[in-house]
């Protein structure tokens, strides 16, 4: 698969608590970005952030929230990109979406390295 040298990043943020259809969310948003055969999709885990509502979401073991902030980011063509923004608009009720040029400077699958 080849990305073009100009692309698009895509950039889900919600909670880790957010579902659809009975499964996680970023977990719904990575398959249907496979299912377009998107170049890759990665989900990022943080352990602290607030959103819309101001409340404080962290992984501190005295203030323990559950719906710890996540990130799905995706690189790959625009039109592939936007194809993907129709299918999981629905899907992501409460969050932020951000879209923006990058410039992709090497992307080739991960070699595995020869045993001696």
């Amino acid at each position: 698969m080849k990305i073009p040298h100009e692309a698009c990043l895509l950039r889900v943020h919600i909670g880790e608590d957010d579902r659809w259809e009975g499964r996680p969310l970023y977990e719904a948003i990575v398959l249907e970005a496979r299912a377009l055969h998107l170049a890759g999709a990665t989900v990022l885990r943080g352990s602290m952030g607030f959103g819309a509502h101001s409340r404080i979401h962290t992984a501190k073991v005295l203030r323990l929230s559950g719906d710890l902030p996540v990130v799905v980011e995706i690189v790959d063509q625009r039109e592939k990109i936007d194809r993907l923004l129709q299918r999981i608009g629905p899907m992501v009720g409460g969050g932020l979406i951000t879209l923006e040029r990058v410039e992709v400077i090497h992307y080739h699958p991960h070699l595995r390295s020869e045993k001696p």
